[in-house]
Parts: structure tokens; sequence; C-alpha cells
């Protein structure tokens, strides 16, 4: 068992069931999308964001146990992540996601454009079955949000004045808008007090935006079969993440090399030559734990229980995946 599920024991057999409905869902309807969705979801991945909703289904509802509507909440989470990730992946024209093969690496562009249209539209209509307006409300912002920072993304290429709250904010929407409203979605099918609610929507964002960063550190320090794509390649597209951004403060000089697209032989080795000599490493870890922790004091609202203690473990893990 790998550190991170082994976090998720409290919810072990609610994933199990999310793994077999997942595929039940997709329907088998039309026989290249149902093996599209056959792909991603026997893909594997950490389940990180259905254990969170689950995590806070049960430590919401101690007395009983959860809903039917919580189990799909976490089932319609993951849905929203993986339509993500496919119309990602041909963005970035990355062939390979978790060591597996990318979508449209197997089935083309068309096809995983479509596959993910077809995820996001089938979260939708579950959505809406879910009977709970707040709920629609902000798992549809999320969808908003997931376009709006992969555009601010594609915006903000090789541009070496973006600032660090333009970062943060394009974190929050590709990453932690879909961890902090299906946490809070979860309070609000458990029928949590309105102030409740907030500070698990609170938990997830400061946990979204924790994990993010720790992602973009892994980007650098990392090894290639370890993050199943190249190291640096969040740089060599144009992706300025914490640690490019804090280490440009301190070496001015990486600031010509970015401008020109690393266009020179030995730019990008040189770029990376100067960020990890830098204190941009470590200024960036500093802010995923000062993330981490907001995100942890956010739970004290909670009563005590194994599924507590869960949400607390998957935060303080997130950082130790750096060390």
């Amino acid at each position: 068992m790998t550190p991170a599920t082994s976090l998720f024991t409290p919810v072990e057999a609610d994933l199990r069931l999310l793994a077999d409905n997942l595929k039940q869902l997709v329907g088998n309807r039309h026989p290249i999308l149902f093996a599209a969705a056959e792909h991603l979801f026997g893909a594997g991945g950490k389940r990180i964001r259905p254990a969170i909703v689950l995590l806070i289904s049960r430590a919401t509802m101690l007395e009983q146990d959860i809903t039917p509507r919580h189990r799909r909440l976490a089932e319609i989470t993951e849905m929203i992540h993986t339509a993500s990730l496919v119309h990602d992946d041909v963005v970035d024209e990355s062939d390979v996601r978790r060591g597996v093969p990318t979508v449209h690496s197997l089935f083309g562009n068309r096809i995983a454009i479509l596959a993910g249209d077809f995820l996001f539209a089938q979260s939708s209509w579950y959505l809406a079955n879910l009977d709970n307006l707040e709920v629609v409300k902000l798992l549809s912002e999320v969808i908003m949000d997931l376009a709006t920072g992969e555009i601010q993304q594609g915006l903000n290429r090789f541009d070496a004045g973006t600032s660090i709250e333009t970062y943060l904010q394009k974190s929050y929407y590709k990453t932690a808008s879909l961890i902090a409203n299906s946490s809070k979605a979860a309070g609000l099918l458990s029928e949590v007090s309105r102030e409740t609610v907030e500070h698990l929507y609170s938990y997830g964002r400061h946990f979204g935006i924790a994990f993010q960063i720790v992602d973009d550190i892994l980007d650098f320090t990392s090894t290639t079969d370890t993050l199943g794509k190249p190291v640096g390649s969040d740089l060599k597209s144009g992706n300025l993440t914490a640690p490019v951004l804090f280490a440009l403060a301190e070496k001015p000089s990486l600031e010509a090399l970015i401008d020109r697209e690393f266009a020179q032989e030995g730019d990008l080795e040189q770029a990376l030559a100067l960020i990890q000599d830098s204190q941009g490493i470590q200024q960036a870890r500093e802010l995923a734990g000062h993330h981490a922790k907001l995100a942890i004091e956010h739970l004290a609202v909670l009563p005590p229980s194994e599924s507590h203690q869960a949400l607390i473990n998957i935060a303080e893990y997130t950082l130790s995946r750096l060390y």
C-alpha cells in the first residue's frame, strides 16, 4: 500500500465502490468513449479528491452512515477532475500521465476532447440529480474555474513578470476550487452549520493550494520515473510556478532565458541550474507549509474521529512528498 492510499483507511471500502461505480456511470453506449473511460478510471491515481469528499462526509455524519448523495458527490468530483485532465493533456500535448499513455495519444485529439466533454456533461447531469441547488451552483462554478485557470496559464506563458498572487489565483482555479467546493458541498449534504460549511471550504482551498505548490516543486526535485513526465517540463512549456517566480527575484539572469523561451541550446539546463542554486525551492516549500497549516486549522470545528484525523494526515502527507 502506498503512503497516500493508506491515509484513506476510514473510506477504503467507499473508494473501492467508487472505482466500480465510475465505470458504470460512464455507461457503454459508445464503445470508444467507454474504452477511453475504462482507460482513465483504470489508470490508478491517488483518488485524493473523492477521498477528501468521503472523509468529510464521514467526519460530519458520525451518528449515521453517509448517504447515496454523499457517494454520488465523490463520484462527480472524480469525473470533473478526470475530464479536466483529459483536456489538459491535449492542450499540453502530453503523451504520458502517471506513467500510462494519455487518452489523446491512444485515441487521437478528437476523441480525447469529446471524451472530456462527455465526462463534464455526465458529471453535470448527475449533479443536477442531487436535487440540491446550492451544491449544483458550487460544482458548476468549479467547471468554470478549471477553464479560467487553463486560459490564465496559457496567457501567462513565459511571462517573467507574473506575480506570486497571480500564480496562487491560477492554482486556486486549476486545483483548489474543485477540492474547496466539493468539501463545502459534502458539508451541505450533511446539513452541518453554515459556519462549519465555510471552514470545510477553507480547508479544501488551503489544502488544494498546498497540494499544487508541492506538485510544482516536484517538477524540479523529483525524477522522471516518479513524475511520469520529464523533470522541468512545466518550465520548458513556459508555465512559471512558485520555485521559478521566487528564483527570478534572486537570479535576474533567469529572466533573459525565459524571455527568449529557452530558444538557444543549453538555455533550459542553465535555467534549471539557476533555480537549483537559488532559495526558490525552499521559499516555495515554506509557502506550501503555510497553506497546509491553515488547512489543518480549519478542521478544528469538526469533532474528533478517525476521518477527521485522516483529513489532518492527508494535509501533512502532502508536505512529506517533498522529503
